[in-house]
C-alpha cells in the first residue's frame, strides 16, 4: 500500500512565540483631540497556528505597545497551558493521564470550555465529542503524530471504547471531574475560539473597544474597522491549492468560524480521507458538504459548531442550524463546482462590499 500525507491539521507542537509586526497609524480624523487615536495590527503563533490582531487605541487612552504584547502572551500561554494536548504539563494533557474514577481539580476556563462542548455534543446528537482524541491520534491527526497506513477496523473498534462523553461525570460547583473510562480529551475543535473570547475580554478590560482577533481562522469582532465602518471579512472558496472568494461578510460585536475538510486531509491509495472525524462510527467523514462558517456571539461556540456541523453532513447540518437558531452558511460539492445555503439567521451578515485583508 503507498501512503501519501498532503495535509494535517495540528503542527507537532503547540507552540508560542510572538513575531511581532506593529504599525502606529495616526488617524486624523478625530479632530479637537490633542492625541489622535491609533491603529496596531499585530501577528504571531500560538497553538500550532498563526495570529492576527487589529485593534484601534483611543485617543487619550494611555495603553502602551508592550502592555499590549504582554496581555496577549499572557493570555494566550494560559490557555496553551491549560489545553495543548502538546504539552505533557498542561491541565488538559495531566487530566488525560489521570487514574479513572478519581476525582481532577479544574480550573474555571478549563470547566467552561468542557461544559460548552458537552452542551454541543448533546445537541448534535454525539456528531462533536470533545473524547474525540483516541481516534484524531490513531488516525495521525493528533500530537502522537501522523500514521503509516489507515488503522484497521479492529483498532478502531478498540479505540471507539474510549469515546463518549457519557464517561465524564462534572461537579459543577466545586470544578472537579472525573472519568468511568480511559477518556483522552481533545480541545482542537474548541480551544481556538476559547482564546479568541479571550484575548477579546482582556482587550475590552484594557479599554479597547474596536478590534479583530483571529487565530488559525477564528475570529472575533468589535465596533468599528480602521476605515470606520464595519469589519468586512471572506467566506473562502473551497478550492485545493488556490484562495478565492466565495461570499463577504459584514460584522460587527460577533465571531465567526469556518470548517471543511478541503485543506486539512491525507490521501492513500487515491482515497482522500478527512481530518474531522466523525466520533459515531471511528471514521473521517466522507460527504459533500466542504465548508460551514458559523457566526455567533461566542467565538468558542462558533468553533465548536462549525465542526459539530461538518461532522454531521449537509442535510442534518441545516437540520440542527434550524432547530438552534444557529447562523451558518454551508457550502457542499455539486458536480464539478459548488452550491451554497445559509439560514435566515445569517442573511444579515452577507453584503457585497470590500473584504478585510
Amino acid at each position: 500500500m503507498r501512503f501519501q500525507t498532503r495535509h494535517k491539521s495540528h503542527s507537532n507542537e503547540w507552540l508560542f512565540s510572538i513575531r511581532l509586526v506593529l504599525i502606529g497609524l495616526c488617524l486624523g480624523v478625530l479632530a479637537g483631540c490633542e492625541q489622535p487615536a491609533e491603529v496596531y495590527k499585530l501577528s504571531g503563533q500560538t497553538m500550532g497556528t498563526t495570529w492576527h490582531i487589529t485593534l484601534t487605541v483611543p485617543a487619550g487612552l494611555e495603553v502602551k505597545d508592550q502592555q499590549l504584547l504582554a496581555g496577549i502572551d499572557t493570555t494566550l500561554e494560559a490557555v496553551n497551558t491549560s489545553m495543548s494536548t502538546y504539552r505533557e504539563d498542561s491541565e488538559i494533557s495531566r487530566f488525560n493521564a489521570s487514574p479513572v474514577g478519581q476525582d481532577f481539580q479544574v480550573s474555571p476556563g478549563f470547566y467552561q470550555v468542557l461544559s460548552a462542548a458537552m452542551v454541543v455534543g448533546l445537541q448534535s446528537s454525539g456528531a462533536y465529542d470533545v473524547t474525540v482524541g483516541p481516534l484524531v491520534n490513531l488516525w495521525g491527526f493528533g500530537p502522537s503524530g501522523l500514521v503509516e497506513a489507515p488503522p484497521s477496523a479492529k483498532a478502531i473498534a478498540e479505540h471507539m471504547k474510549r469515546v463518549g462523553q457519557d464517561h465524564l461525570i462534572l461537579d459543577g460547583e466545586n470544578y472537579l471531574l472525573r472519568k468511568s473510562a480511559d477518556v483522552y480529551l481533545d480541545f482542537s475543535s474548541i480551544a481556538k475560539g476559547y482564546a479568541v473570547d479571550a484575548v477579546a475580554r482582556w482587550l475590552i478590560a484594557e479599554g479597547v473597544r474596536d478590534y479583530l482577533v483571529e487565530i488559525g481562522g477564528e475570529m472575533r469582532v468589535s465596533g468599528l474597522s480602521p476605515r470606520g465602518d464595519a469589519w468586512r471579512i471572506a467566506i473562502e472558496q473551497p478550492d485545493i491549492g488556490q484562495f478565492d472568494i466565495a461570499r463577504a461578510m459584514s460584522l460587527d460585536n460577533a465571531a465567526v468560524a469556518t470548517s471543511g475538510d478541503y485543506r486539512n486531509y491525507f490521501e492513500a491509495d487515491g482515497i482522500r480521507y478527512s481530518h474531522s472525524i466523525d466520533p459515531r462510527t471511528g471514521y473521517p467523514v466522507a460527504h459533500e458538504l466542504v465548508s460551514v462558517t458559523v457566526v455567533h456571539p461566542s467565538a468558542m461556540m462558533a468553533d465548536a459548531w462549525a465542526t459539530a456541523l461538518t461532522v454531521l453532513g449537509a442535510e442534518d447540518a441545516w437540520s440542527v442550524a434550524q432547530a438552534q437558531g444557529l447562523a451558518v452558511y454551508l457550502m457542499q460539492r455539486d458536480g464539478e463546482g459548488f452550491r451554497s445555503r445559509y439560514t435566515q439567521p445569517f442573511a444579515p451578515y452577507l453584503e457585497d462590499a470590500p473584504i478585510e485583508q
